[in-house]
């Protein structure tokens, strides 16, 4: 028997999966997925698969992975993924082929109890509510009877609670083997359970912050799997920049303030001089903060150093790091916490020469604003060539897969932000039958996006159709100010027309929160940005018409962006066709694959921005969406929904 053949047995109907898996059926572009995936794990081969929802593309690479009998990484993009993965998939698959696999999941270190962490925010007790004082007791009884010490294991403590950051460690303040604890420690547990298992679930941003940059002593995983596979790869160019890039903020600065603090009272009480300096410190970072005006802008960085104070400010909190770094130094030698200190200062004041003197062609310096802290970046303009180091390191086989890596079955794009030139593609539509479960609505009469009246008219078109779909609906949005604005227009039309359908708004609670009650009410009209476009699921009647403000094209002053389309242009290419609409036409299916979830879904997909069928351009973004009927006109898109009633 061929290893195609038991392939196709396992898939086909009757076979291991129907018989295992509750409501499998055998779908063709599954099993097609299924053989690619084989074929690059057996030859070592690059794949890059889009699979349209709906195909089952979790089944489609884990049976091939875990028949392949080698050691295999899945990273996803979404927490969300990681945990059905593990806790669903995975288990089910493996269950099925009866294959003696062992799995394990491996996080980010933030969420694993420190045992040092957590005995020092005991001890010292300095807590910013009486809820956080509470819940380190409930976390030392979790930590005293957890074999993983993992958070999301403790549903007593909110995720987001503000305690956490208390009793979990960082890369810079984990004392590694000086720490008391180390035999005992949780992230070294998990690690050990890792690098013995045979399938290691993580997700982006930890395979690229432990395996490409060595980063928490991981590297052992890479070099021991024969397979790595990427699903929901759309985002790894975006992730892959964050890791490749070289980045420093106040807030890192601030943290070390805050640590040199604790292990001044606890270890240097007679260290007068580190007292002294550590507030001269946070206030240098304080005024430095104060330079940016607005919260949530990015600065290229010839806009950040015009901006006047900037020069004096940066150079003060440079002189003033040292000092502290300077003062730890002399304190280092007396406890392993008063040299991480030293350590973590040292490498700070170098980031921050770097970052100011950086003149590598392919980094981008910019700046990033926030409440209270500053992020100065410097990122790649392509992660193209270290990437392709890990691609070409050894012999393994490599697959990349999401509904949303083509433009219009064309790979290119894709291909060449992560370097992926001798890759195999496959594209393979989705099962859904969309002629009929679906309706593209792009209204007529539409103004300019840039008219200033423009987010009113979305309201008032959208109107019509969200009382025809009776609310079920999502409103996404292409920027946070847009989200704003619809919002309160849209309250203020529900008062007007008497409708009461319940609105939600995006930060008004969690995502999760937000979508428990989108589903509960069964009639709500979510109002929401980028958080809402992808990674989320809510499958039948409860979500009828999806509505898209604008299309998502970056946004034309992103500091990095301006200077990839900047090097393009100089090139000679077409940064607008060859990056801005892959771009947005990648969001754009994130966007419209929120609709139609499984088989017995019905609904609209409305396109308010009018480009989409003005401009040349148009016509390319529309066949790159899957199949849907298409309209202009509003009677048709109400008679849509009145049959779905009917």
């Amino acid at each position: 028997m061929s290893e195609y053949s038991l392939i196709t047995q396992v898939f086909q109907a009757g076979g291991v999966l129907s018989q295992a898996v509750a409501n499998y059926s055998p779908r063709g572009q599954q099993l097609e997925m299924a053989q690619a995936v084989e074929d690059a794990i057996l030859h070592h081969k690059q794949l890059i698969a889009e699979a349209g929802t709906g195909t089952g593309k979790t089944f489609a690479y884990l049976v091939p992975a875990l028949l392949s009998g080698g050691k295999v990484i899945i990273s996803t993009g979404t927490k969300t993924l990681q945990d059905q993965l593990f806790n669903r998939d995975l288990p089910n698959v493996r269950d099925a082929l009866k294959v003696p696999v062992t799995a394990c999941m491996l996080k980010g270190r933030a969420n694993y109890v420190c045992h040092h962490h957590l005995e020092r925010a005991a001890q010292e007790g300095r807590f910013i509510s009486r809820d956080d004082a509470r819940y380190v007791q409930v976390i030392k009884t979790f930590a005293e009877h957890s074999k993983t010490g993992d958070k999301a294991e403790l549903t007593e403590v909110p995720e987001n609670a503000t305690v956490w950051q208390n009793v979990t460690s960082t890369r810079d303040n984990c004392l590694g083997q000086d720490c008391a604890y180390y035999k005992d420690c949780f992230v070294m547990e998990a690690r050990k359970k890792a690098l013995a298992a045979d399938v290691v679930v993580v997700n982006h941003h930890l395979f690229f912050a432990d395996v490409m940059l060595r980063d928490e002593g991981v590297s052992e995983l890479l070099p021991s799997a024969n397979t790595v596979i990427f699903d929901e790869a759309h985002q790894l160019p975006d992730v892959a920049g964050l890791f490749f890039g070289e980045d420093v903020s106040t807030s890192q600065i601030m943290e070390l303030c805050r640590d040199s603090t604790m292990v001044h009272l606890s270890l240097a009480k007679d260290c007068i001089a580190l007292g002294e300096v550590i507030p001269v410190l946070e206030k240098a970072c304080r005024d430095f903060r104060l330079i940016f005006a607005y919260e949530g802008s990015r600065l290229p960085v010839q806009k950040a150093l015009a901006l006047k104070g900037f020069d004096d400010a940066y150079k003060t909190m440079q002189a003033k790091l040292l000092e502290l770094t300077q003062v730890l130094e002399s304190q280092s030698a007396r406890d392993p916490q008063l040299e991480k200190c030293w350590q973590r200062g040292a490498a700070l004041c170098e980031q921050l020469h770097n970052w100011l003197q950086a003149e590598n062609a392919n980094l981008v310096r910019w700046v990033e604003v926030f409440t209270q802290s500053i992020q100065l970046h410097a990122t790649p303009l392509s992660v193209a060539d270290g990437f392709g180091k890990q691609l070409n390191a050894q012999p393994r086989a490599w697959i990349f897969t999401s509904a949303t890596l083509a433009v219009k079955n064309d790979f290119s794009h894709y291909r060449s932000q992560m370097g992926l030139h001798a890759a195999e593609t496959l594209y393979l539509q989705s099962p859904f039958d969309y002629e009929n479960q679906a309706l593209l609505y792009a209204p007529a009469d539409m103004p300019d996006p840039n008219t200033p009246a423009y987010n009113a008219s979305v309201v008032a078109a959208s109107l019509p159709l969200i009382q025809a779909s009776r609310g079920r609906a999502f409103i996404l949005c292409t920027s946070l100010r847009a989200m704003r604005e619809i919002h309160a227009l849209l309250k203020d039309a529900f008062a007007e027309n008497g409708l009461e359908y319940p609105i939600l708004l995006q930060g008004e609670s969690t995502r999760t929160e937000l979508l428990d009650r989108f589903r509960a009410h069964g009639n709500a009209v979510l109002v929401g940005s980028q958080s809402f476009w992808e990674g989320v699921d809510v499958r039948g009647e409860a979500l009828s018409l999806v509505i898209i403000d604008k299309l998502p094209f970056a946004p034309p002053d992103d500091p990095v962006l301006s200077a990839r389309i900047d090097k393009m242009n100089a090139e000679g290419k077409n940064a607008f066709m060859e990056y801005q609409l892959p771009y947005a036409v990648v969001t754009l299916k994130q966007g419209a694959g929120r609709l139609i979830r499984d088989e017995t879904d019905r609904g609209v997909l409305m396109i308010c921005d009018p480009r989409l069928i003005t401009k040349p351009y148009g016509r390319r973004i529309w066949q790159s969406l899957p199949p849907f009927k298409r309209t202009r006109e509003l009677t048709e898109a109400l008679a849509f929904f009145s049959q779905a009633t009917a």
